[in-house]
């Protein structure tokens, strides 16, 4: 059974962190054996979720295809940075909008892995447990593990990959829990 995840950080920066941590991931999933989608959201401009604008415009052709998307997708990989103690605005902006198309029916049925990199020593940590909130929310499924990766503007390699053999490790871990777990969802 091919297990489809969708792969992306909730940051618009080029060279974020999150989106590093993103495309770690992305090759985590693929030699764990899933089929990967990584995207951009800065490829799915959307403006702030206002109900008035849903309301007179309808959701953003951006948000529709992206739900179009999740909608095909297993499950879920999320690079989240943290702001202030929670999920950045581009990340709930995005859930926002996906959640208001078809009353967040792309999100049935999914699980997702959560993960934040940050300079700081908690790497993030703080906003997953908002995120987490946020998708069980919409009725995703969120894996209990984890990974904040702190001192992560240190953390990468030439290649991509984690530098600490044993963050490595985890985010392996992470990637081969989720497609287990998204495989186990197909099969309910």
């Amino acid at each position: 059974m091919t297990v489809r995840i969708l792969v992306f950080a909730g940051s618009a920066r080029h060279e974020s962190l999150n989106k590093r941590l993103a495309r770690a991931g992305a090759a985590a999933l693929q030699a764990a054996g899933a089929e990967v989608s990584l995207i951009d959201l800065a490829d799915f401009e959307m403006p702030l979720y206002h109900g008035d604008l849903e309301a007179s415009q309808g959701a953003p052709e951006a948000a529709l295809g992206l739900s179009a998307l999740l909608a095909g997708q297993d499950g879920l990989l999320l690079a989240s940075p943290e702001n202030n103690a929670s999920v950045s605005a581009l990340m709930k902006n995005t859930l926002d909008w996906l959640s208001r198309i078809e009353g967040g029916k792309a999100f049935a049925g999914k699980v997702a892995a959560l993960s934040a990199a940050s300079p700081g020593a908690l790497g993030g940590l703080r906003g997953l447990n908002h995120l987490r909130d946020i998708l069980h929310t919409l009725g995703v499924m969120t894996l209990p593990q984890s990974l904040a990766l702190g001192s992560a503007h240190t953390a990468f390699g030439e290649d991509g990959q984690l530098l600490d053999a044993r963050q490595q490790s985890r985010l392996d871990s992470l990637a081969a829990n989720l497609v287990r777990q998204a495989r186990l969802q197909q099969a309910a």
